[in-house]
């Protein structure tokens, strides 16, 4: 049996422009059904998936890759040609650089830390998830924690839905005499509305397909909720429209705008498309008079915003390094305690079999004391051999060398058996959830 490790392969703003992430995307039933296949493929022993607007993430504790990057061109030729690879503890640092808003594109944002939270819930529902990712998750939660209470990163930090505001301040000022309207009453939706009120919009709408949550949200936030049916209305009355739903289509088409560019009679229209999938056809870019954006192109309105944050994210990533050294350390000691245990049942078992004999031989001369003598001397014997490699093997393993205990099983005659063991034990032990309140769903940007 070949050992299993983390790998990592995926998408990023940093690596994919958004038509190649959005063929990826996934969420809900599809993505269960992704995690259920990955988790099948020959050689994978655990999976999870990490899909926002921002990112796809695969990570696999397995043989190989091949089933990670499978996953991304199965769905899309042209991905293969925009994936990164992380394997081992690139793949660890990673995914604790992701959980601590440290890769995305809003440094210090908290929305991706709940994301990934869900990300192993979703993976552990559908036993895609065992005890490496357990541990794995659970050990880059703890590391977002401590950034988030050992530093300032978070001070000041925007959302994306934020980011959107920011650019709608630099086209209008303030949004006195402006009406604004809300596609979608999720979590973004929320954000959004809440940093608009801000802004001083004079009317807010919301529609969503649920008018249950739709008006909920607008009553949240002082809004008037108009039912999905009016859309194509709503548009010609607003000023500002920022969409983000989960429709994985266009919701706002290029012929639908075109037709609302007319009855505005030359208003300008400015949408923003917080969704991936994208929501607004691009084409409405083309139009006159129509100014779009989606998520890539708030990437220039982040830039202004981030240099503030800049030492705090040096102190984080100190952090990050001590706590992937520390998962590294911990999980070559746990490859270790199998083979000492194993050496020490061996040597035991030698020991056993050789006082049996010469108590054998010696019969009825000893009293019980001296067989006692005998093999409490056996015994000993064994663990001053054993007290020199056992030393040895732990230190190796809490300074990374994962190369001894094997070489050590090699030495002693172990079998391979008990060295799948040792593989086990690397991605073994407790399982679980992770600490904490799972998050809920959200299309949220890390």
């Amino acid at each position: 049996m070949s050992g299993r490790e983390l790998f990592l392969v995926g998408l990023s703003h940093r690596s994919a422009p958004i038509e190649v992430r959005e063929r990826v995307a996934l969420s809900g039933d599809a993505l269960k059904d992704a995690l259920v296949q990955l988790k099948g493929h020959d050689g994978v022993g655990e999976a999870f998936v990490v899909s926002t607007c921002n990112r796809v993430e695969v990570y696999v504790h397995a043989e190989s890759d091949q089933a990670a990057r499978a996953f991304f061109t199965s769905r899309s030729r042209e991905a293969g040609d925009h994936v990164y690879v992380r394997q081992g503890v690139e793949a660890v640092r990673h995914l604790f650089r992701v959980s601590s808003s440290l890769e995305s594109m809003v440094v210090g944002e908290q929305q991706i830390l709940g994301q990934v939270k869900e990300a192993y819930g979703l993976a552990s529902a559908v036993q895609a998830a065992g005890s490496y990712v357990s541990r794995l998750c659970n050990r880059a939660f703890a590391t977002a924690k401590r950034i988030r209470t050992e530093t300032e990163i978070g001070q000041g930090a925007t959302s994306m839905s934020q980011v959107a505001v920011e650019l709608v301040e630099k086209i209008f000022g303030d949004l006195s005499g402006r009406a604004v309207l809300l596609v979608g009453a999720g979590k973004m939706g929320a954000l959004s509305a809440k940093a608009l009120a801000v802004l001083g919009a004079d009317r807010i709408l919301v529609t969503n397909r649920s008018s249950e949550r739709g008006l909920a949200l607008a009553t949240q936030v002082g809004g008037l909720f108009r039912t999905w049916e009016e859309l194509p209305r709503l548009l010609v009355e607003s000023d500002v429209v920022i969409v983000s739903t989960g429709a994985p289509s266009y919701v706002l088409t290029g012929e639908m705008v075109h037709a609302v560019m007319k009855a505005r009679r030359s208003r300008s229209l400015c949408l923003i498309d917080l969704a991936v999938p994208r929501n607004v056809d691009p084409a409405c870019a083309d139009l006159s008079e129509v100014f779009a954006y989606d998520v890539d192109d708030l990437e220039n309105v982040v830039e202004s915003t981030q240099e503030a944050r800049r030492g705090e994210a040096i102190r984080a990533e100190a952090i990050v390094e001590a706590e992937v050294m520390a998962f590294a350390r911990e999980r070559e000691t746990r490859a270790a305690l199998p083979v000492l245990s194993q050496l020490r049942r061996h040597a035991e078992a030698i020991a056993r079999a050789e006082a049996e004999r010469t108590l054998g031989h010696l019969g009825a001369k000893l009293d019980e004391k001296g067989k006692k003598s005998v093999e409490a001397m056996a015994q000993a014997i064994v663990n001053k051999l054993l007290h020199g490699p056992t030393t040895r093997l732990k230190e190796a393993a809490a300074s990374g060398d994962g190369t001894l205990p094997g070489a050590a099983a090699d030495l002693f005659g172990i079998e391979n058996d008990d060295r799948a063991e040792a593989h086990g034990a690397a991605g073994g032990g407790d399982g679980g959830q992770p600490g904490g309140e799972r998050a809920t769903a959200s299309s949220d940007h890390g």
